[in-house]
């Protein structure tokens, strides 16, 4: 159980890091299309895709409702960190790094209207990605990780 606050600031500024990364990262890729697009590497390669909706592109063109709950859950992940006092390292890591996700992609949304994703995967057959879907996508499996071993 961790109650200390430094240490559930530690947690937010990993967030904000998250968020630092992934708009860097898409700023690079924004404006500078020609330079970065159709570069192959071993297991990926750099694409620009401006993305409406939500994972897969479902809610697509729904903007103001995805913006909406992306400042939605940020709140609620920001309160969880630092209200809830029963929260052990890995809620902790899993909160840190959906939250970095949703406000990276949140910005986005609000800011462009849309979200830039980058990544194509050369080795399987799947939607072109961002650092903040990977980040949200980590949280995910830390709380997988965390529930799966607290039941047994």
């Amino acid at each position: 159980m961790i109650i200390n606050i430094k240490t559930k600031l530690y947690f937010v500024s990993l967030s904000i890091f998250i968020v630092l990364i992934d708009q860097f990262t898409k700023y690079l890729i924004f404006y500078n299309k020609k330079l970065f697009i159709n570069k192959d590497f071993l297991l990926f390669k750099l694409d620009f895709v401006k993305n409406y909706g939500a994972a897969f592109n479902i809610f697509s063109g729904s903007r103001v409702f995805l913006s909406l709950i992306s400042i939605f859950f940020s709140i609620l992940l920001i309160y969880l960190i630092f209200r809830k006092n029963t929260l052990n390292s890995f809620e902790l890591y899993s909160y840190g790094f959906i939250l970095g996700g949703s406000i990276g992609n949140g910005i986005d949304r609000i800011y462009r209207g849309f979200v830039v994703d980058f990544i194509n995967l050369n080795i399987i057959d799947f939607p072109v990605f961002n650092i903040a879907d990977i980040s949200i996508n980590i949280g995910f499996i830390i709380l997988l990780y965390n529930i799966f071993k607290n039941n047994r």
